[in-house]
């Protein structure tokens, strides 16, 4: 895809969400269950379930998901997605790229261990190798584009509610 057909299929969309904001309110939703043993959750995804259980570091023994490794692939996923839409956007050609996602969790923090220790996921750090021959300051612009726009990374930086709720 080029600048023009990238801003082609966006306009009207933008148009539309200038004109009825309302309307750019737009619901997402992940569905999964039980249906694996063990203390596990499967989740329904793009590419077929994903069965979630426990990391090796909290008893498990690293046959499933880590749901903080399923974290890491989201954002990363939608970072690259953005950087690369931006990088159309601006005319900016990317021949390849190399993706990574790397931070942290303390065990202790999850076990309940240390109720000093946090839970959750700390200080993560994307890095984005692109083959390009854009100069620095386009590249700064990228990065800071990307860092904007990539939704699963603000929703990290700016945490929504989250509320775990009874059907």
């Amino acid at each position: 895809m080029d600048a023009t057909t990238l801003r082609a299929a966006q306009a009207p969309l933008k148009e539309h969400y200038r004109s009825d904001p309302d309307t750019a309110r737009t619901p997402t939703t992940a569905t999964g269950d039980y249906r694996a043993p063990d203390v596990t959750a499967t989740i329904d995804g793009f590419a077929g379930p994903v069965r979630a259980g426990l990391h090796p570091a909290t008893g498990g023994d690293g046959s499933d998901a880590c749901s903080a490794d399923l974290l890491l692939q989201a954002v990363l996923a939608c970072a690259g997605v953005t950087l690369r839409a931006v990088a159309t956007a601006m005319g900016v050609e990317v021949r390849s790229a190399t993706l990574r996602a790397d931070a942290w969790w303390d065990a202790r923090g999850t076990l309940g261990i240390d109720r000093d220790a946090p839970v959750g996921v700390q200080d993560i750090v994307l890095t984005l190798s692109v083959d390009t021959d854009a100069d620095d300051a386009t590249l700064a612009r990228l990065a800071t584009a990307t860092e904007r726009y990539c939704v699963v990374g603000r929703s990290l930086a700016q945490p929504p509610e989250i509320r775990v709720v009874r059907a």
